[in-house]
Parts: C-alpha cells; sequence; structure tokens
C-alpha cells in the first residue's frame, strides 16, 4: 500500500495547493467579486456572445441558465455522492485494509465542496470553476478507483457523472480535455501498483468499455448542451434583435436603459441618449418603392452600427426612427458622436433605381439625470429634441438643454 499512500498523499497535497490558491484571493477580497453587468456590444455579429446572453437574462450562464441552478445542483449531487461513498464503505467493510484513506479522499473532496460551493461567492472564477472541480473531481476519483478494486470499483461512474456534467457547462474542447484526463487516469487507477498480477483479459474488456461508455455518454451531453445554447442564442436573436436592421429592438433598449439608470445611480456618473429620425423615409417609399426605403434603413442603421462604442446600445425605436445608450457620456461626448452619425448619414449614397438615394437624420440629444430620471422621462425630452430639430431645417443635432422645457409641434 506505499506506493498508493504516497499517490494518495502528493493528490491530497496538490489538490488542496489548487482549492487554496484560487480561493484565498476571493474570500479574502469578495469585494472583487461583482455580479454580470450589462455592457452590450452593439455590433450584430457579436450580439449573440456571452455578454448579450448575459445582459439579456442577468445572472445567467450563457446557456440561460442561473448560476445559482448550477451551484445548487453540483452542490447536492457532490454531497449526496460524498456522503453517501462515505457511507456505503463504512457498512460493507469491504475495503477494510484501505477504508482510512478512502475516508481522508472523501474528507478532502467534502472540503473542496464546501470551500467552493459554500464560503466562496458563486461569481468566483465564472465558467473556470467547472473545469477547476472537474481536474479535482477526476483525480479524486482516480484515488478512489485505485482504493476499491482498481477495474472491478463499483465507483467508475463517478468519471462519467463529471465529465458528462462538465460537457452541459463549458466548451467542447475543455470536454474533450476532461475526457481524455478521466480516461488516462482510468487507465493509470488499474494499472498501477498490481504487485506482478497481470489485467485479465475480461478485466481489459471491463476497462475498454467503460472507457467506451464514459465517451459516449460525454459525446451526448456535449452534444445535447451545444444544441440547447444554439436555441437559445436564435431565440434571444428573435426577442432581442430588429430582423431589418440588425440593431437591437425597443424592449431590449428599454431594458438596457433602466439598467444603465441603476448603475448610474449607484455611480454617480452621466450618460447619453440619442434619438434619430430619418428625414423624408415617406418620400423615399413613395418615389423609389418600399424595397429601397428598407433598404436605406438598412444603410443608415449600418452607419449608426459602425460608429458607436462596443459599450453602446444602438437600437430600431420605431419605423424609421433609432435610439442611442451612450454609458458614461457627458453631453459634450454625446453631442461629437451624434455630429459624426449625421455627418456620415448625410454623405451616404444608395443606389436606386436611376439616381442615387440620399437622406439625412435628425437628431435629439439628452443626458441624465439632468433631463429625467426615468427611461420614459428621457425618451420624452429626446424626442422633443429631435422634432425641433426637424423644425429648425433637419439634418442637424439638438439638445434637450438647448431648447428648455416644453412641447413642440411636430411636422
Amino acid at each position: 500500500m506505499e506506493p498508493v499512500i504516497v499517490m494518495l498523499l502528493v493528490a491530497v497535497a496538490a489538490n488542496l495547493a489548487l482549492v487554496v490558491a484560487l480561493a484565498v484571493p476571493y474570500l479574502l477580497d469578495r469585494t472583487r467579486v461583482r455580479p454580470v453587468t450589462a455592457r452590450v456590444p452593439v455590433m450584430p455579429e457579436q450580439s449573440l456572445t456571452e455578454s448579450v446572453l448575459l445582459a439579456a437574462t442577468p445572472g445567467a450562464q450563457p446557456d440561460g441558465v442561473p448560476v445559482a441552478t448550477y451551484d445548487r445542483v453540483v452542490r447536492l449531487v457532490a454531497w449526496t455522492f460524498i456522503l453517501g461513498t462515505a457511507g456505503f464503505v463504512g457498512l460493507t467493510n469491504l475495503w477494510e485494509a484501505t477504508e482510512p484513506p478512502i475516508l481522508a479522499v472523501l474528507a478532502v473532496a467534502g472540503l473542496m465542496v464546501l470551500v467552493v460551493h459554500e464560503l466562496m461567492p458563486l461569481t468566483a472564477f465564472g465558467r473556470d470553476r467547472f473545469v477547476i472541480e472537474g481536474a479535482v473531481g477526476i483525480t479524486l476519483a482516480t484515488l478512489l478507483v485505485i482504493m476499491t478494486g482498481k477495474e472491478l470499483s463499483p465507483f467508475f461512474f463517478a468519471y462519467p457523472l463529471i465529465v458528462a456534467g462538465a460537457a452541459l457547462v463549458v466548451a467542447p474542447p475543455v470536454t474533450i480535455v476532461l475526457a481524455g484526463l478521466a480516461a488516462t487516469d482510468y487507465v493509470i487507477a488499474v494499472t498501477i501498483d498490481r504487485s506482478g498480477v497481470p489485467l485479465t483479459p475480461p478485466g481489459i474488456a471491463l476497462v475498454a468499455v467503460n472507457i467506451v461508455a464514459m465517451l459516449m455518454l460525454t459525446f451526448v451531453a456535449s452534444y445535447i448542451a451545444r444544441e440547447q445554447r444554439r436555441s437559445r442564442e436564435a431565440a434571444i436573436r428573435l426577442s432581442t434583435i430588429d430582423s431589418l436592421t440588425g440593431l437591437f429592438n425597443r424592449a431590449f433598449f428599454f431594458a438596457a436603459v433602466d439598467r444603465e439608470i441603476q448603475r448610474s445611480t449607484r455611480s454617480g456618473r452621466r450618460f447619453g441618449l440619442l434619438m434619430m429620425d430619418l428625414d423624408g423615409l415617406k418620400a423615399i417609399n413613395d418615389r423609389f418603392g418600399h424595397f429601397h426605403g428598407d433598404q436605406v434603413l438598412r444603410a443608415v442603421a449600418h452607419v449608426i452600427r459602425i460608429g458607436v462604442r462596443r459599450i453602446d446600445t444602438a437600437a430600431r425605436y420605431g419605423g424609421d426612427e433609432f435610439v442611442i445608450l451612450l454609458p458614461e457620456t457627458e453631453p459634450t461626448g454625446a453631442y461629437v458622436l451624434a455630429e459624426k452619425i449625421r455627418q456620415n448619414v448625410a454623405e451616404l449614397g444608395i443606389k436606386g433605381p436611376g439616381d442615387d438615394i440620399r437622406t439625412s437624420l435628425s437628431i435629439g440629444a439628452v443626458a441624465y439625470p439632468d433631463d429625467g430620471l426615468t427611461a420614459d422621462d428621457l425618451l420624452i425630452s429626446a424626442d422633443r429634441a429631435m422634432y425641433v430639430s426637424k423644425r429648425q431645417g433637419k439634418n442637424r443635432v439638438v439638445g434637450y438643454a438647448a431648447i428648455g422645457i416644453g412641447s413642440e409641434e411636430r411636422d
């Protein structure tokens, strides 16, 4: 048993060092851990990245399941396995000679679960916590298999339980690495310290079948998880993206503004909001047709998209109206960005039947909290400023502070 004990001590020490090294900074300074904030990039090709999915479902993993749900499931399964195995080993006395080190391994596993799931915040390590837990769990499962009969151990199921569970959360390449690690560790477990007793053909067949079964289960779990993520991304796209322009839709924009108001209230920093109206869209539709009118909307949306920052949120507000949320932006900065977009749209030429189609934007700019304390108030103020821009000749930027308080007649 000396080689087994040495391996046990080394593995326990390595795992404890890993957990302590990663956990101590979070336990000493929990203020470093922050909930995921909704900083959403506006590029449509990036609209289904993790940041958008998390913004659409705050406090969730990118596949939409709340972090607390994952934590609860993993914690329940881990404690059930640890306590159930300890009870089974103690009551059956099937491995009396190795019972103390078996219980020591289970104690280490329990300590890891206690630290990671009971003491540390849910957001610690992000998704890396599943990789860390998987690697440590595979090592402890290997020690358990070694001390409970090797290829005859009834606890082989710990490997597919860990790897298949991780496959539901982590990326396929990481799943492949964990599966390879589990298969390698299992082979080591059944071949180490055999004292001159070789594996029998039935034993080899059992090991091979177990590994193939684990890999097949891992593939199924990974495939299902991937399809689940694809389905959720498609649902997120349908619920948050305007199909014509590729910008966010009105509902997503209102949610983003509400989140930014909450964040700005805490931080004391202002943010900007722009409302834009496409000048002369009805005339374009009447002269060139609605197909070319849609082309104009797409072209203007593209100009808006490439003109904003990654942290900004651009959306189609209505038929020919667009809005942009500008986090941590002073009124001067909002005006500069609005003027840049206005100029780029004014220089835009969309190919039409015969002549190029020209258009422009009338833009209203407001700031929080100066021009409104709620999303509705801000949009009302931006709407008024925008229509002042139209009354003054269109193709210009007007700030709400410049017009004072009062309603304006619309064209």
